[in-house]
């Protein structure tokens, strides 16, 4: 086990949670995407967004695409009036 599984195993322990439970790659790149096109300090307040979703109930999946469909269309744009995204099909582009 690497330090990086070590840690997600630790802190989901003391969360309570199974750290099975994290799809590592969809949120790291919803981080990845988020710093690159918008803003370094928007990874991390993307991701935690991502995470009350899914514990509302939301498929991470399809948030996952949601913000990276966001954060694609808003560096085409340069974040002036970003269209939602809300009712597009993910995996289908905007």
């Amino acid at each position: 086990m690497n330090p990086l599984e070590r840690w997600i195993a630790q802190v989901a322990a003391e969360l309570g949670l199974s750290a099975e439970t994290l799809d590592r790659d969809a949120v790291l790149d919803v981080a990845r995407n988020t710093a690159h096109q918008v803003a370094r300090p928007a990874a991390p307040l993307t991701t935690y967004l991502l995470g009350v979703a899914v514990g509302r109930g939301a498929d991470l999946r399809v948030a996952a695409e949601t913000a990276n469909m966001l954060a694609a269309i808003w560096s085409e744009t340069d974040g002036a009036a970003a269209p939602s995204v809300k009712h597009a099909e993910p995996g289908r582009g905007t």
